[in-house]
């Protein structure tokens, strides 16, 4: 009788305590082979409406469509920043970019945690392909940040037949392979990122990958293929190259879903694409060419269409296909939400993005509504809370225009713009004069949050 009860309490204590691991550790009863893949996407300079199923009618993207009518098109999606390296940092560590330090263009603190490291830690094998643009030294490359196999450039952008650095130079070669220089003049780059894709998702080791294909399109210099060129040929420059050079990305794109169906790999993928922020308007992208529809603004502007983008995810094992989900989200939620859906357990620091599972599972309410936006440096950098339907801009910047049509550059004369996105989410009217309560309540807000990244930007 003794040994029995001894028995039985061991036993209790013995399940209790691989309990009490599995919560400290936050270990996932999903086993390895259970685990999906993750593909992320990252496209580069994408006008707010630029994807055939978000309306838009004079450009073509049949693959991105078809992920969305196989998974869910997300109509609320914001990018962490307008610019493309504080973008990619958003995205790779889940944290807003001016926490993670680096709220412009520039390297990625090398003691970020991504979303690369973690997977890695969870027994991931983890790849990247494509663009980097967030540092050049040993511990900024892909390598040094958590991804096991890395191909691509790491300056912002590059010819897609050359590979030189497009806008400095003339001669900045930048294109790698596991951090050895190759040299491929004449290659058309796009093509390359295929090969690189599908090589990665045919190693078989038995272990769930990750792969982050981050494309230089429709970003400067707009290469688009003869093809694409020719099948716009009606529409006027610059939409035209604009159109091409996107629609021969969604092409590459196909190539890679197809080879990953195929596989037989598919229904345990996740698979996302989003692009990084809105269109660009500077003079290498001749002024413009991306549709951000009703939306103002563009890259490196704080108003939507610098920040709204199209975006869509497939998992066909767990989610229904030809869904649609509006609530708020941003690229920060992918890391804590692809930790939660893949049984990983997320960074020990403090992620301002939220697990959206149950948001894309469910159609559950937003678990959030208040975001903060923080670009460039000095002394009035430009800035915006969220808070629901509210949005204050801190010394906005409006780049609809062209470059050499911006007059001041695009910098408005009001120190604050107030708009309430339910009424007006053009963003035309700035209510900051006859809501000065709310004013002050967001940027009470922002001061909270800047406290904190100076005096515990982990926490």
């Amino acid at each position: 009788m003794k040994h029995s009860t001894f028995y039985f309490l061991g036993q209790v204590l013995s399940v209790a305590l691989v309990i009490t691991l599995a919560i400290i550790l936050n270990v996932s009863d999903l086993g390895a082979a259970d685990r999906p893949n993750v593909l992320i996407i990252y496209g580069d300079d994408q006008g707010s409406i630029d994807m055939s199923c978000f309306g838009v009618a004079d450009l073509r993207t049949p693959n991105m469509d078809r992920l969305a009518a196989q998974g869910i098109r997300l109509t609320n999606m914001y990018a962490p920043a307008p610019v493309c390296s504080a973008s990619r940092v958003g995205l790779l560590t889940g944290r807003f970019p001016i926490r993670a330090g680096q709220p412009s263009n520039g390297p990625l603190d090398a003691d970020e945690i991504t979303i690369a490291e973690v997977f890695q830690q969870a027994g991931y094998r983890t790849g990247q392909v494509g663009k980097w643009h967030l540092g050049t030294t040993p511990e900024q490359i892909p390598s040094g940040q958590g991804f096991q196999n890395w191909f691509g450039h790491l300056q912002g952008c590059i010819d897609n037949y050359s590979h030189f650095f497009f806008w400095s130079g003339p001669n900045r070669h930048d294109l790698w392979d596991n951090g050895r220089e190759i040299h491929r003049g004449g290659e058309f780059f796009p093509d390359m990122m295929v090969n690189k894709c599908n090589e990665f998702i045919d190693q078989s080791d038995d272990k769930p990958w990750l792969l982050y294909w981050a494309f230089n399109a429709p970003h400067y210099p707009y290469q688009g293929t003869e093809f694409w060129l020719n099948e716009y040929r009606d529409l006027p420059s610059p939409r035209r190259e604009y159109c091409a050079f996107l629609s021969t990305m969604d092409e590459r794109i196909g190539k890679v879903i197809e080879h990953l169906d195929a596989s037989g790999q598919a229904d345990n993928t996740i698979v996302i694409y989003q692009p990084d922020h809105g269109h660009s308007t500077e003079t290498r992208a001749f002024g413009g060419g991306g549709n951000a529809g009703p939306y103002r603004g563009a890259k490196f502007s704080l108003f939507e269409g610098g920040i709204r983008v199209p975006a869509v995810v497939r998992y066909p094992k767990s989610w229904k296909a030809g869904q649609t989900r509006d609530q708020f989200m941003t690229a920060c939620d992918w890391l804590p939400t692809l930790c939660d859906v893949c049984g990983v357990a997320t960074p020990d620091v403090h992620l301002d993005g939220v697990s959206m599972k149950q948001v894309l599972a469910e159609n559950a309410p937003a678990p959030r509504e208040t975001f903060y936006w923080h670009t460039g440096g000095g002394n009035n950098p430009q800035w915006a809370v969220r808070d629901s339907e509210w949005k204050l801009i801190g010394n906005p910047l409006d780049t609809t225009a062209p470059q050499e049509g911006r007059v001041n550059g695009g910098r408005l004369p009001e120190e604050f713009f107030l708009v309430n996105l339910k009424n007006d989410p053009s963003e035309t009217t700035n209510l900051a004069k006859q809501h000065p309560d709310v004013v002050q309540r967001l940027q009470e807000q922002r001061e909270q949050w800047l406290t904190e990244f100076r005096t515990a930007p982990n926490r």
